[in-house]
């Protein structure tokens, strides 16, 4: 084996045993108001840094959908006198990275860096430029603009896009999460919308910062506090009331392609629930364990109805959905739709055997380590338990929280959370 492969292992075997020994998450307010989160990792010599605001689609106001992805997808094309280049090219000259983007909930920027210091400092100027002093240059905005029209007009074509949308719209009727973006709304915004979105609610009282890496706790402080100092203390984004349960409905959509797209889910389940650990144990059987789920082995191994099918859970702010997804045969919809159905009713009554739950918990309990082997791993779950005010122990509790679920307490939380007669049905390009 080469020296370079040894040291990869070796470093992999490193971060795995530190994330088997626990994961110590410190927490602070900083003096600005910004929550922080804060791992200390020697491992590599790698600091990474995200800043969460809420800031996501759900905070789009009504008739401007798209709002909230572009203001975020501008942020680093332009700042503090810096244009889009000069920023990639002093980014390249320190062997630094600018990421993140924005979803329904929140919208991130973050940076990864070498921790020394000449490399760090000059890195995290660029990221505080970004999140304090965006251009929206006028000439960018019309560019992104267009490109962002463009991109909707294209999903606009595709199946599996013109299903999705569909399905939020009828999941979410009333509420924020069903706002899709549009053609037409996003060619109504304006440069001043971005500027005014960015002023509300990239601010102080809006952020989660998380820093994980080859730092100090004071140094942790000191960067922390730089970001949140140079940003507005603005206020806490206000939410929306919670989503209200739908009505089960069937939409059917005309489409050309030769497959059938499928959704059928309805919304389940905000994040922090007590009912997430029993779902998730519970639908490794259902329909994300891949090949073992029972829905794969009737939908799929039976009756050749699908390539695949799944089922998962995704808890949000509020109230997030359950989804079981599949394609298949035109011609074959309607009957993979009832196996579907059929399964999902089964399960609801049965809840998963013995056999099947042991074999979910050792999954589960198995493949965890591998969501920490790194320091981005680490950043990415330390971030969503800052945004979403989870606890600080939930990764060391992760375990032990899934060997404790009963099959009772499967049967019971999808029981109150999946409701047959409440779900949607979407379908594109059934016969």
């Amino acid at each position: 084996m080469t020296l370079k492969k040894l040291l990869t292992v070796a470093i992999t075997l490193l971060i795995a045993q530190s994330a088997l020994a626990g994961v110590k998450i410190e927490h602070w307010v900083s003096p600005s108001g910004a929550r922080v989160y804060f791992i200390e990792s020697r491992v590599l010599p790698m600091l990474d840094v995200q800043v969460d605001f809420a800031a996501g689609s759900m905070f789009d106001p009504t008739g401007k959908s798209g709002l909230a992805a572009l203001t975020r997808g501008e942020l680093d094309l332009g700042a503090a006198g810096r244009d889009e280049t000069a920023i990639a090219e002093q980014l390249a000259d320190i062997g630094a990275n600018l990421g993140g983007g924005a979803d329904t909930d929140r919208a991130s920027v973050a940076l990864r860096t070498l921790s020394a210091k000449d490399k760090r400092e000059p890195a995290l100027e660029i990221l505080r430029d970004v999140l304090h002093k965006p251009l929206f240059d006028a000439a960018i905005f019309e560019r992104e603009k267009a490109r962002t029209i463009a991109g909707l007009k294209e999903a606009m074509t595709r199946p599996d896009s013109i299903a999705g949308k569909a399905f939020w719209v009828a999941m979410y009727p009333s509420h924020p999460y069903g706002q899709q973006a549009s053609p037409e709304s996003v060619a109504a915004l304006s440069r001043d919308d971005l500027a005014a979105f960015h002023s509300r609610y990239y601010v102080a009282a809006n952020a989660s910062i998380t820093l994980v890496g080859d730092i100090s706790r004071g140094e942790a402080e000191n960067i922390a506090e730089s970001i949140a100092l140079g940003l507005p203390k603005g206020e806490a984004a206000s939410l929306p009331p919670a989503p209200a349960p739908p009505k089960g409905s069937v939409t059917k959509l005309p489409h050309p392609a030769s497959q059938a797209h499928i959704y059928i889910g309805l919304p389940a389940i905000e994040r922090g629930n007590p009912d997430y650990f029993p779902l998730l144990v519970g639908n490794y059987t259902l329909g994300g364990g891949g090949f073992v789920s029972r829905l794969m082995k009737e939908v799929r191994d039976k009756r050749g109805y699908a390539y695949s099918v799944y089922s998962y859970f995704a808890p949000l702010k509020q109230t997030g959905p359950f989804q079981i997804g599949l394609q298949t045969k035109r011609s074959q919809a309607k009957d993979a739709i009832k196996v579907a159905r059929d399964v999902l009713g089964g399960y609801l009554k049965e809840g998963p055997s013995e056999e099947e739950l042991t074999a979910a918990k050792a999954n589960l309990t198995g493949s965890f380590p591998l969501r920490l082997d790194s320091n981005k791993k680490l950043l990415d779950n330390t971030a969503a338990i800052g945004f979403y005010g989870l606890p600080l122990d939930y990764l060391d509790q992760y375990q032990a929280k899934v060997q404790a679920v009963t099959a009772d307490e499967i049967k019971q939380a999808f029981a109150r959370r999946v409701r047959p007669a409440d779900l949607i049905t979407v379908t594109v390009a059934a016969d």
